[in-house]
C-alpha cells in the first residue's frame, strides 16, 4: 500500500519523466513530500505561471510531455495562460494541481477554486480525482491524451485527502478510452 501522492510520482516515473516545474503550497504537499528520493529532478520556479511556461518549453525541445505543479485556488489558476498556450500551439503539457479536500469541494473555502472548469477551453480534458484508485488510470489516460492526435495540455487535480489516502498500485499497461 502507498499513498496517492506516492502512486503519483510512481505514474510519474512509468511514464519516463524526468523532469517537474513547480512551486510548492499547501494542498499539493504530500505530493511534494513523495517528490523527495524519487529520481524526478523538481525545478522550482518563481511563480505557478513559470511552471507551465518551462514544462511548455521543455516539451517543445524534448518533444515528451512537460509537467507542472502547483497548488490550489490562485496557484493553479495562475498556469491558465501556460495552458491556453500549449492548447492553441498543440503542445503536450500535463498540469497537476493541488486542490482542498474532498469534503470542503463547492463550499468556498480558502484557496478553493474550479480549475477544471476555469481550464476547460484552454485543456484537451481535465480530471478531478473523486477516488484514490482512479490515479494510476487518470495518469495513464492523460498521458495518452496529451501525445496523441492533436496534442496538447491536461489537467489533473488531485484534492489533499486523496494525495494522503492509501491505494494498491497497479499502473495499467493500456488506456481503454474511445
Amino acid at each position: 500500500m502507498i499513498s496517492g501522492s506516492q502512486a503519483i510520482i510512481k505514474c510519474l516515473e512509468k511514464e519516463g519523466v524526468r523532469n517537474v516545474f513547480g512551486y510548492p503550497g499547501v494542498a499539493i504537499a504530500p505530493f511534494y513530500d513523495s517528490l523527495v528520493g524519487s529520481k524526478i529532478r523538481h525545478i522550482l520556479v518563481r511563480a505557478e505561471q513559470n511552471a507551465g511556461h518551462a514544462a511548455n518549453g521543455y516539451a517543445r525541445i524534448t518533444g515528451k510531455p512537460g509537467v507542472c505543479v502547483s497548488t490550489s485556488g490562485p496557484g493553479a489558476t495562475n498556469l491558465i495562460t501556460a495552458l491556453a498556450t500549449a492548447y492553441m500551439d498543440s503542445i503536450p503539457l500535463i498540469a497537476i494541481t493541488g486542490q482542498v479536500s474532498s469534503e470542503l469541494l463547492g463550499k468556498d473555502v480558502f484557496q478553493e477554486a474550479d480549475i477544471t472548469g476555469a481550464a476547460e477551453p484552454f485543456t484537451k480534458y481535465s480530471y478531478l480525482i473523486k477516488d484514490v484508485e482512479d490515479i494510476p488510470r487518470v495518469f495513464k489516460e492523460a498521458f495518452y491524451i496529451a501525445n496523441t492526435g492533436r496534442k496538447g495540455p491536461v489537467l489533473i487535480d488531485v484534492p489533499m485527502d486523496i494525495q494522503q489516502k492509501m491505494l494498491n498500485f497497479s499502473y495499467p499497461d493500456s488506456v481503454n478510452i474511445r
